[in-house]
């Protein structure tokens, strides 16, 4: 798509838009940053084959500001981005390719990591993430539509795997293939608890990784939790489990980091402490297992499907990425005894 015609969509938004520039790496929606003569918003296209009603994520976004709102400026220590409304005063905009378009007020003074730099960055995002949770703890999780149907729902995505190893025509990787068929039984864990009322649905992010995590850049204090798309009903677990594997990873050699784990759950239960139960506190080593097994599971039935879903750069980047979630996985289960001690010291009473 041509600078001229993006710049064309901007205007949809503001009749002085001047310029436009691509924004963040996200693998889903195409995000840029747009200049105006007041002051620069967040302009996106909504991936529509993953989100194939974006007017309920607008619903949703409405929903959440309402509600979080109301807490008072005094309770809220995090800038969600706001809605901006087209020059027709609409929330979306549709172009003549029939591409959903949005904008989002752009959070001044802030950067988003790709890799952890300190301590401190981890226990921030798993603070904030707590913090985020808490704040809509006492919102009633049906009152949000489901955006994306079987999201966080590993089983599922075992059944699409499956499908997919039978109908692909890619050489099947003996490493992942393997690896999913020895430790499948851990698929359910969570989807068990929540059937038999040992985990309770409330309101989850749906991806919060470290770059969804927008830092100040004076103070590295998080002050923003963005691509708020898959807000829905789900465990918050899948939220920690995800916020865990994105940020406890040793990038140099792809282990797991018990320190960088210690930081970010006393983070997360500093706020969300508030509001867990002894079951809460009972499933988070299965949910820090779980997730990178589930991201892997998804990186690698996408790369059977022939990269469908998320963004590649060459044909093979996806079994990589399978790859490294597994391994991650592996490393976590390696260190199960400490893991399991380290969230024992952090239950009350622990």
């Amino acid at each position: 798509m041509s600078n001229g015609h993006l710049l064309s969509i901007a205007k949809q938004f503001s009749d002085s838009a001047s310029s436009i520039v691509p924004l963040g790496n996200g693998l889903i929606n195409d995000t840029y940053l747009v200049s105006t003569s007041v002051q620069p918003f967040v302009l996106q296209r909504i991936n529509t084959q993953v989100f194939p009603n974006p007017a309920q994520i607008m619903t949703n976004l409405v929903t959440l500001s309402q509600h979080i709102a109301q807490k008072g400026s005094a309770e809220i220590r995090l800038q969600l981005p706001q809605i901006l409304s087209t020059v027709t005063n609409a929330d979306l905009h549709q172009d003549e390719q029939g591409n959903a378009w949005r904008a989002l007020s752009f959070i001044a003074d802030s950067e988003s990591l790709e890799i952890v730099r300190t301590l401190d960055d981890v226990r921030q995002a798993g603070q904030a993430l707590g913090h985020f949770h808490r704040l809509l703890s006492d919102l009633e999780p049906s009152t949000l539509h489901d955006t994306l149907p079987g999201f966080h729902i590993t089983p599922g995505y075992l059944r699409q795997y499956r499908q997919a190893l039978d109908q692909s025509k890619v050489t099947p990787d003996s490493y992942c293939a393997e690896f999913i068929a020895h430790f499948q039984h851990h698929a359910d864990d969570l989807e068990a608890a929540k059937h038999q009322g040992l985990l309770n649905l409330r309101v989850i992010h749906g991806d919060p990784k470290l770059n969804n995590f927008l830092f100040d850049v004076y103070s590295s204090q998080v002050i923003s939790l963005i691509d708020l798309d898959t807000v829905k009903p789900g465990l918050v677990h899948y939220d920690l489990g995800d916020c865990v594997r994105s940020c406890c990873q040793n990038k140099d050699t792809g282990e797991f980091d018990l320190k960088h784990c210690d930081a970010l759950l006393k983070g997360y239960l500093s706020e969300a402490g508030a509001f867990f139960t002894a079951h809460d506190y009972q499933y988070l080593y299965p949910a820090i297992r779980l997730i990178p097994f589930e991201l892997g599971l998804r990186f690698y039935t996408d790369y059977l499907q022939g990269n469908c879903y998320f963004k590649v750069t060459e044909p093979e980047q996806n079994l990589r990425r399978a790859v490294e979630q597994f391994r991650l996985c592996e490393s976590i289960m390696a260190q199960e005894p400490a893991l399991n001690a380290l969230i024992a010291e952090l239950m009350p009473n622990g």
